[in-house]
């Protein structure tokens, strides 16, 4: 089972910094990562780094989804996020084989993973601060508003995974992330291009008063609304 929050118990290990301390059996040295990805022609530390936080970038996402899924009051809307959600954790379970193959520790949180964790905390957070409002077209849109920056920095992220698979020499390494981009690849220019265009299509269908609430519209009503949306 794919890891979605590292702790000691699964591991965890991070780089001690003058503002961060680590327990001494947690921390890892730059040595250790300059190691892992030998032969690859490229910054190893530099890409552990950016693999881990490729890595928390997908488990904020698992997290995402699961929290809009549960939240939705479009059946349509909780279908793709179940979907992609499912597919976000498999996402997760690739990147992890892909840091054992190399010999690292898939529950490394690098500096730059740590930044990245603090950035989804607030993507999902935005979408909680509208709750309890009686404008449920509003909560949709902030759920929906949310994917939609997580996904564009998902798929920026492999786009990235891409590139730096093509600078490798030919070899074991190039042929395990090669492969790893191809898993998702064509996933991930869905989740975007879905994202992307769901929410240009609910915004068209607010802004031509198909959706639009009014003071006298009750919770039920809306919610009733909400739900026939993009249902047909």
């Amino acid at each position: 089972m794919p890891v979605l929050t590292p702790t000691k118990n699964t591991g965890a290990a991070s780089v001690a910094l003058p503002a961060l301390y680590v327990d001494p059996a947690g921390r890892i040295a730059d040595d250790v990562l300059e190691q892992l990805f030998e032969g690859t022609s490229l910054n190893s530390v530099f890409v552990a780094d950016f693999l881990s936080a490729v890595l928390t970038h997908e488990r904020c996402g698992v997290h995402l989804y699961r929290s809009v899924e549960g939240r939705t009051n479009n059946p349509v809307l909780k279908a793709k996020y179940a979907e992609f959600g499912r597919q976000t954790l498999q996402h997760v379970e690739i990147l992890e084989e892909l840091v054992l193959a190399a010999g690292g520790n898939p529950s490394y949180v690098s500096p730059h993973a740590r930044a990245v964790e603090g950035t989804n905390s607030n993507i999902l957070q935005s979408t909680f601060l509208l709750a309890g409002s009686v404008d449920v077209v509003a909560q949709e849109m902030a759920m929906l508003d949310a994917v939609f920056l997580a996904e564009s920095i998902d798929h920026a992220n492999w786009e990235a995974l891409k590139q730096l698979t093509g600078a490798m020499p030919e070899g074991d390494f190039r042929e395990r992330f090669a492969a790893a981009v191809a898993a998702v690849e064509e996933q991930e220019d869905e989740h975007l291009g879905w994202a992307k265009q769901t929410r240009m299509r609910l915004t068209l269908l607010q802004a031509r008063g198909g959706l639009l609430a009014t003071a006298s519209d009750k919770g039920q009503e809306l919610v009733a609304r909400v739900q026939a949306w993009l249902s047909e």
